[in-house]
């Protein structure tokens, strides 16, 4: 019987067999990095980021969700391999939860969040050197970024969950000294195994979205595993995923640009407010127009508060969340519990801050829009313009061009410390998150990040 319609090949196999040329460069790149290629602003940075996911992660245990998923989830039986994969994910999980995490502008997501909770899993089973996390980290975060950087996201779709997958594979693929015909296949295969991710969840709220980044650490490390299992993956995957699935508008050019002189994870930034980074301007903003006013601004004397922002922050106008997650995606809510409670830290977004009918009667009186001007400036500015009408009739102004943290308005090595401090502190204790602090500050010299990994568990 004849075939009526012809199977239809794939249009990167109409072009060409043969791997693209950019993937081979890539492989080899990561296969010959060293620690010591790496320039020492990187090692730093890379030691502030492990630090910084560290913290989210530790804070995020103490979430009742969290707690509750590794009760049921992890085994107890001694399976390595299994309970390497369910920490990766439950790590990446709680490292997400209190949206305090670090992460890169340039790629539109949370790079770091995605690969550190699989190469501290990986460390728990193998003996793995400080430099060799540091290497791991550095290449996991470069290359999740990168695939931000060359790509355009759907709009429908969250950032988390998707490119994060190849970054925690490649991280785990140089830990196992993957070849570079091995490290290519990785990749290839990791493309696959994103998500499809849907931003309507952080607008609602859902939590689902917290395990995005989770699942990323898992399949990476799965991908790595599959590898060695004699699994294949397309010859391009990247292109594919991100070229017309994912995403649109796949330059891979991208993926080899200033590559081993320009560094992602030197390109970061971190957070302070417990909130989504689209939110940070207008604090930022509100935050010096309280400090005109002398320090506090009570919600009772506040007729009004207007915010003009760029189109993602825009989006952000729920003035009543029904849960933390919700409240931290809220502008509305996030600049009302900001003057509540005086700032915008984790307590500020929990049950009880959600809770104050202050706190909720000042979010209706927020008013969001876009400014199209604003809006045009992104992605290198991120401005925000929020101005603030009291009962009485006096008007405060403020405008901010550029989040405090970015990396061209950074906060300090000690700023990234203290905030450790603040969100591990609570969890396994100030001595401990002390201790944790200085084992990260030497990380380098470290024979074996098991010492680290045993201090970040609560006592």
């Amino acid at each position: 019987m004849a075939i009526v319609t012809p199977g239809i090949l794939p249009a990167s196999l109409l072009l060409s067999s043969a791997p693209p040329a950019w993937l081979a460069q890539w492989s080899t790149f990561a296969h010959d990095l060293r620690f010591e290629d790496l320039p020492d602003a990187v090692v730093e940075r890379a030691k502030l980021v492990i630090l910084d996911c560290m913290g989210a992660i530790i804070g995020g245990r103490g979430e009742r969700e969290v707690k509750v998923a590794r009760e049921r989830l992890l085994p107890s039986d001694g399976r390595a391999v299994q309970s390497d994969l369910l920490r990766a994910m439950l790590d990446g999980t709680a490292g997400t939860t209190l949206e305090i995490d670090e992460g890169n502008q340039y790629a539109r997501g949370h790079p770091g969040i995605h690969v550190v909770p699989a190469v501290l899993a990986r460390a728990r089973s193998a003996p793995v050197s400080g430099r060799d996390a540091i290497v791991a980290t550095v290449l996991g975060y470069e290359i999740g970024a990168r695939i931000g950087i060359a790509s355009k996201l759907r709009v429908t779709m969250h950032p988390h969950g998707v490119w994060g997958t190849v970054g925690a594979a490649v991280a785990m693929a140089k830990l196992g000294h993957a070849s570079p015909a091995d490290m290519a296949q990785t990749i290839n295969i990791a493309s696959s195994l994103g998500l499809t991710t849907s931003r309507r969840t952080m607008l609602e709220g859902a939590t689902v979205r917290n395990t995005y980044a989770g699942f990323s650490n898992m399949l990476g490390m799965m991908a790595w595993e599959l590898v060695q299992a004699g699994f294949k993956g397309e010859k391009d995957g990247l292109a594919s995923v991100y070229g017309g699935i994912a995403a649109e508008d796949w330059t891979p050019d991208e993926m080899l640009t200033d590559l081993g002189q320009r560094w992602e994870i030197a390109r970061n930034y971190f957070k302070r407010h417990a909130a989504c980074r689209y939110n940070h301007g207008a604090l930022d903003a509100l935050s010096s127009i309280v400090a005109e006013a002398g320090g506090r601004i009570a919600a009772s004397d506040v007729e009004a508060i207007a915010v003009e922002t760029y189109v993602w922050a825009a989006q952000l106008d729920h003035p009543a969340p029904e849960t933390m997650l919700a409240a931290k995606f809220s502008m509305p809510f996030s600049l009302a519990t900001f003057i509540v409670n005086g700032s915008a830290d984790l307590d500020a977004f929990r049950d009880a801050a959600r809770a104050d009918a202050t706190t909720r009667a000042l979010a209706a009186r927020v008013r969001v829009d876009e400014n199209a001007h604003f809006s045009s400036l992104l992605p290198a500015l991120r401005p925000a313009r929020v101005t603030v009408t009291l009962k009485s009739g006096k008007v405060f102004a403020a405008e901010t061009m550029t989040n405090k943290g970015d990396t061209e308005n950074p906060y300090s090595a000690a700023d990234v410390r203290d905030k450790f401090i603040d969100v591990a502190g609570p969890v396994i204790g100030i001595e401990k998150a002390h201790a944790m602090i200085k084992e990260i500050a030497a990380l380098e010299t470290a024979p074996d990040v098991r010492a680290l990994i045993d201090l970040s568990e609560a006592a």
